[in-house]
């Protein structure tokens, strides 16, 4: 199938997609011709509109190098008619209930849809495919391959089996929502504060971070309201990426968040050549609450860093404490914060990941109230690795990460980084002070060519030991899932039977799954299994409790270790209540 296949279905678009559903009609309709259209502008004015539409619309999901969440767009044009592209482009739930056979065949292989563009005129939808087509090549080299062995088309060919175990969930409440539109809304992540009085929070991207009070959730803090230049689109993870309390904040009042701000809206500390395009900016802030009991947000922001990114995807989507850490030692206070490569390596500069000098695709480790670091507003903490390091940049932690998308920490210490892969692999890790977990130059535990074909994966090589790579507690392929959604080892007491096990699942395909705690050892894969879902007394799967291929799942701790698992675009949130046998 060619490649104009996955573009069709993937989208052009934000990267968010319609519910799935079956196409109304079964398909009658010839499939159009494959000699591609000559109609297409060649004006600059309309190539620079073109541009900016395709910079707000689809560079989180595509550019013209790699196959990133979408597909690499440089031969679509070549291979599709362009008054069918346009078609689709416009509206494709409805291309494809229309009967349309080439519609049909691509909904059938990848279950889902780009959301319809209605609201672009004809000029846009033009400006839109004479960029496309301005960027298209005639073929793709696979350069660097020749000495890489086989390409794996199974990297891991043994099934995930299942658990013969079921969780029976109970659906809490849904979050408001934040859109108008699907995704309805954008929940994220779930954090505890720890107090004389626990409390329990939960963001949405597009701005507000809520409080949970039993089955009610409170906007606590608006995060456009703060901040005027805050920005939550393009992108699957632009928005407010993450926020953090500090360990003292009851007494201190300081608390911390990420979030995205336009490209040259403020000065950069992280920066890259001019050369090099920036998409957008990631920003890391310091709050001071005068009253850290207050049922809402009222406080003064002070900026920590900002960094450049290549594209909308692999931002700052994490910043945490370590939670086990005691007053006195070393790690209490300081600041983890996840980095990914920002899409820099599928854009062509790779470069800008492997650096040890740059922060991207790194865990770093700050001390936020510190003043030792570069710009003087936070500090380097003496016990990280590259502290001395005058090569490096100082805040490293570990190393080589696409898009370290979580980090946590098991109840007997172990630190915990989710990994988010590129075509073949998704991963889990323990996290190691000093580490390198092989980004670009690995996925998973396989050799993957960043200088050609992304999406194909080759065995590692006889002497890999010399590289020193730090390979993945946890590991499933895309026959699995698409995109791993990390959770949280179950601590809790009312459900003996997960006790000890880390239950973890799939962004796209909504699976669930565990592996025992105690296999999460360096140097060895953990046994993956799945669990069944049960909601309201009926076997289930979060495809069809979301009504959607993408089930965006994501899992949570609540207060006195109630495990929480929801579904990110429509806001649907359910509480673990059991785990029976699956008979």
């Amino acid at each position: 199938m060619g490649l104009w296949a996955f573009v069709l279905i993937n989208g052009l678009g934000i990267g968010t997609h319609t519910h799935a559903q079956q196409p109304a009609k079964k398909p009658t309709a010839a499939k159009p011709p494959l000699t591609a259209s000559t109609d297409y502008s060649t004006d600059k004015a309309v190539l620079t509109k073109g541009q900016q539409l395709f910079q707000q619309n689809c560079t989180a999901c595509h550019n013209f190098l790699q196959k990133g969440i979408g597909p690499n767009l440089a031969s679509v044009t070549t291979e599709v008619p362009v008054d069918w592209l346009r078609k689709f482009i416009r509206n494709a739930p409805e291309v494809i209930n229309s009967g349309d056979a080439r519609a049909h065949e691509l909904f059938e292989e990848y279950k889902q849809m780009m959301p319809p563009f209605t609201q672009f005129s004809e000029g846009d939808i033009t400006a839109l495919t004479s960029f496309i087509h301005s960027k298209r090549k005639v073929s793709t080299v696979d350069v660097g391959s020749e000495n890489l062995g086989a390409v794996l088309n199974d990297p891991i060919p043994t099934k995930i089996p299942p658990s013969g175990l079921r969780i029976q969930l109970e659906e809490v409440t849904t979050a408001p929502a934040s859109a108008e539109k699907i995704p309805l809304a954008r929940i994220n992540k779930m954090q505890v504060l720890p107090g004389t009085k626990n409390r329990l929070f939960l963001e949405d991207l597009r701005g507000t971070l809520y409080e949970m009070e039993g089955n009610s959730l409170r906007p606590y803090m608006s995060m456009a309201k703060e901040r005027p230049n805050f920005i939550h689109v393009p992108g699957l993870a632009t928005g407010f990426g993450s926020y953090a309390f500090h360990p003292d904040f009851y007494t201190n009042g300081l608390f911390y968040t990420t979030h995205t701000e336009k490209a040259n809206t403020a000065p950069a500390d992280f920066a890259y050549p001019d050369s090099i395009k920036v998409t957008l900016q990631w920003v890391l802030t310091e709050w001071k609450l005068p009253d850290p009991t207050a049922p809402t947000f009222a406080g003064t922001g002070r900026e920590l860093l900002r960094l450049n990114m290549v594209s909308p995807i692999h931002g700052v989507q994490e910043i945490t404490f370590n939670p086990l850490a005691k007053l006195g030692s070393a790690d209490y206070g300081m600041l983890y914060i996840g980095v990914g490569d920002g899409g820099a390596t599928e854009n062509g500069f790779y470069f800008i990941c492997k650096d040890r000098s740059r922060p991207w695709g790194k865990v770093l480790r700050i001390d936020p109230k510190g003043t030792n670091s570069t710009n003087g507003k936070y500090g380097i903490p003496p016990h990280n690795p590259f502290a001395k390091d005058p090569t490096a940049l100082k805040e490293i932690f570990c190393q080589g990460f696409r898009n370290p998308n979580r980090i946590s920490w098991t109840p007997d210490g172990k630190m915990l980084i989710s990994d988010i892969g590129q075509a073949q692999s998704e991963e889990l890790n323990l996290g190691v002070a000093g580490a390198n977990y092989g980004w670009p130059d690995r996925e998973g535990t396989f050799v993957i060519n960043y200088r050609g074909r992304m999406d194909r994966v080759y065995a590692l090589p006889a002497n890999d030991a010399t590289f020193k790579y730090t390979y993945p507690v946890v590991q499933y392929d895309h026959d699995e899932g698409n995109a791993f959604s990390a959770g949280f080892v179950y601590s809790g007491t009312a459900i003996p039977a997960l006790t000890g096990k880390y239950i973890f699942g799939d962004i796209v395909s909504g699976k669930v799954y565990f592996v025992e705690s105690s296999q999460l050892q360096p140097g060895k894969q953990a046994e993956i299994k799945e669990l069944k879902v049960e909601v309201a007394g009926k076997t289930a799967t979060f495809q069809e409790l979301s009504q959607s291929k993408k089930t965006d799942l994501r899992f949570g701790l609540g207060l006195n270790q109630d495990f929480f698992i929801y579904t990110k675009a429509d806001g649907r949130i359910y509480k673990l209540a059991n785990c029976v046998p699956d008979k």
